[in-house]
C-alpha cells in the first residue's frame, strides 16, 4: 500500500493505516530529530509527539501532501523548538541566579554578623579569669601548660576555666545556633 493510500485512510480515522505509517516512519523521524538534538531519548519523545499530532490533525492534512516531507519537517521543527526552549531556560536561570545572589550574600552576611556579635557578647559575659584563659587558648593558641605558667595557676585550674567557658558559651549561644544551624535561615 502506498503512502498516499495510507494517508487517505488515515484522514478517515483508520487506526490500521496509522499503525502502518507509525511502523514505517517512526525510526526515520527519530533519526531526523536526533540529527538536530544529539539526544536519542529526547528525539524519541519528540517523534512520538509528531505522530500524536499527525493523528490529531489527520483530517486537516491536504490532499497530495508528502507524508515523509510532513513528518521530517515536523520532527525538525519540534527539535529546533526544543533547543530554543532549552536556551530560554538557561538564560532565565542565569538571570534568576544573578538576581538572587545579592540577596543570598546579604542574608549570609547578616547571619555571619549576627553570629559574630553573639559570640563576642557571650565571651564578654564570661568571668574575667575564665575569659582570659579562653582567649589565650583560642586566640593565641597557647597550650594549657603555657597558660598555667603565664598566669601562675595550675593546669587543672586552666582546664576548669576552659570547661566553664565552653559550657557558658554553649548555653548562651544555643538559642542562636539552633535557629541558624538547622538550615531554616
Amino acid at each position: 500500500m502506498t503512502d498516499s493510500d495510507l494517508l487517505r485512510r488515515l484522514r478517515q480515522g483508520d487506526h490500521t493505516a496509522f499503525d502502518a505509517l507509525f511502523r514505517q516512519w517512526y525510526e526515520p523521524v527519530v533519526r531526523s530529530a536526533n540529527r538536530v538534538l544529539h539526544e536519542p531519548q529526547v528525539a524519541e519523545e519528540l517523534a512520538q509527539d509528531v505522530f500524536l499530532e499527525l493523528w490529531r490533525r489527520r483530517d486537516q492534512l491536504p490532499d497530495g501532501s508528502s507524508l515523509p516531507g510532513y513528518l521530517m519537517q515536523a520532527a525538525r521543527n519540534r527539535a529546533l523548538n526544543h533547543l530554543r526552549h532549552l536556551q530560554v531556560q538557561k538564560k532565565s536561570q542565569v538571570y534568576v541566579e544573578a538576581l538572587s545572589e545579592p540577596a543570598e550574600h546579604a542574608d549570609a552576611d547578616a547571619q555571619a554578623n549576627e553570629l559574630e556579635q553573639a559570640i563576642g557578647g557571650a565571651i564578654a559575659d564570661l568571668p574575667p579569669r575564665t575569659r582570659e584563659v579562653f582567649l589565650m587558648s583560642r586566640e593565641r593558641n597557647l597550650k594549657y601548660s603555657e597558660i598555667a605558667e603565664l598566669l601562675g595557676i595550675s593546669v587543672k585550674a586552666v582546664e576548669a576555666n576552659m570547661s566553664r567557658a565552653l559550657r557558658q558559651l554553649r548555653e548562651k549561644l544555643s538559642p542562636f545556633l539552633q535557629r541558624h544551624g538547622d538550615g531554616d535561615g
